[in-house]
């Protein structure tokens, strides 16, 4: 509201004219303030709550061995079919050992057939233990 409508005259008068209007409480007064602590007695026990979430802790931990079991399950069939096709694969590889060492041993003899004394095959290193070769092929650099 402007001053002159609270005066009800025009222009400007001392704020000392002007009547005093305060704000004050509603009839009957303000509400009570509640400042007592008073906490509700609402929800689940501190028991049911361990209760609970110890049963959710115990049924996770069950799916999980359950888990584990059927994942050992299924790694043990994976090593048992490997098991399996084992000696098949190893006979092929050894077939394909002897086609090569065969090659191999042909080249040795045409290479060395002029050095005197020389046996084809023959262990140079003459430990007396037969080693495969490391890698999947005899010679690299000849082939």
């Amino acid at each position: 509201m402007t001053e002159a409508v609270i005066r009800k005259k025009a222009g400007m008068a001392s704020v000392k004219d002007m009547p005093f209007l305060q704000d004050g409480p509603p009839p009957g007064g303000f509400a009570p303030v509640r400042f007592a602590r008073r906490i509700p007695n609402k929800g689940p026990s501190a028991i049911a709550i361990f209760l609970a979430t110890f049963g959710a802790f115990s049924w996770g931990m069950y799916q999980v061995g359950k888990g584990n079991k059927i994942r050992r399950a299924l790694k043990e069939e994976k090593y048992a079919a490997r098991r399996a096709i084992l000696p098949i694969l190893q006979a092929e590889e050894d077939e394909r050992f002897v086609k090569e060492w065969k090659k191999y041993l042909e080249e040795e003899a045409r290479i060395m057939k002029d050095v005197p004394g020389w046996k084809v095959g023959e262990n140079v290193y003459n430990s007396g233990r037969w080693m495969p070769p490391a890698t999947g092929e005899l010679r690299p650099d000849i082939w």
